[in-house]
């Protein structure tokens, strides 16, 4: 079977298309980095693709809020880009700013009320490692097979709000919270710095109600190999089994077509 397509979009300010790029084509997938100006001129195509990533970074320098004018883009002058994806039976990730666009894109909102990004609890740019873990009742392709895993968050807009209890209990009961922030050790609730940013639910990872669009903040592109060691002073760093579970999302997310 031939390989599915990634289509890595980024735009002034995204910093980790590279990174993203690699991790999918480690994966098995033929990725391209394409820049969203050459979209919007129809010097891309996107028909043939089955992946469409949106990576970290700061796009248009996050001016007004943290993703929000890639995603009027993407809700104007690219809605037929994003309506191939969701219309068909392909996959969508976003990361970190990529998440912040999806939600203001309105992919995890509800009846009930809707979902936003905003601004860390600690009112600072948040870059650590932190410990997740996947609900017993999450139903994520890109999750498969992983229970609990460390990656790293950098991000200053990462605090996951609702609307109203509703739409939180919505999420957690559906199977849409795909991650979940985690004490570093032990069981028992998260707290700052566990919570990097005082996320309701301490949600770190949503996908929509199709399952097919998943949106994180932490960086999966940014632990791949398990070349790259880190030091926690929290805990100690997870076995070496644990340690390539970021390329695990994306060898899912391509596994998916295969």
């Amino acid at each position: 079977m031939a390989k599915p397509k990634a289509l890595i979009v980024f735009a002034p300010g995204t910093n980790c298309d590279e990174e993203t790029t690699y991790c999918l084509e480690q994966a098995g997938a033929i990725a391209d980095r394409v820049l969203i100006s050459d979209l919007f001129e129809s010097r891309a195509k996107y028909g043939d693709y089955q992946i469409l990533a949106l990576p970290g970074g700061f796009s248009y320098g996050d001016c007004i809020a943290a993703g929000r004018i890639l995603a009027n883009y993407l809700a104007t002058q690219l809605k037929d880009l994003v309506q191939e994806f969701v219309r068909q039976d392909k996959l969508i990730i976003g990361i970190c700013n990529g998440f912040q666009t999806l939600a203001h894109l309105g992919f995890f909102n509800g009846a009930e009320g809707k979902v936003t990004l905003e601004r860390n609890e600690s009112l600072k740019f948040e870059c650590r490692w932190v410990r997740l873990r996947v609900p017993d009742n999450a139903d994520s392709i890109f999750v498969r097979g992983i229970t609990e895993m460390w990656l790293p968050v950098a991000h200053a807009e990462g605090r996951l709000v609702t609307e109203n209890r509703q739409v939180l209990d919505r999420l957690l009961t559906s199977g849409q919270v795909a991650l979940q922030y985690a004490a570093h050790s032990g069981p028992g609730e998260p707290t700052y710095p566990e919570n990097p940013n005082g996320s309701q639910g301490h949600v770190a990872g949503l996908v929509d109600s199709s399952m097919r669009v998943f949106g994180l903040m932490p960086h999966p592109e940014r632990y791949f190999s398990s070349r790259l060691r880190f030091a926690l002073t929290e805990s100690k760093p997870p076995s070496a089994g644990e340690e390539t579970l970021g390329l695990r999302i994306f060898q899912n997310a391509v596994s998916y077509f295969s």
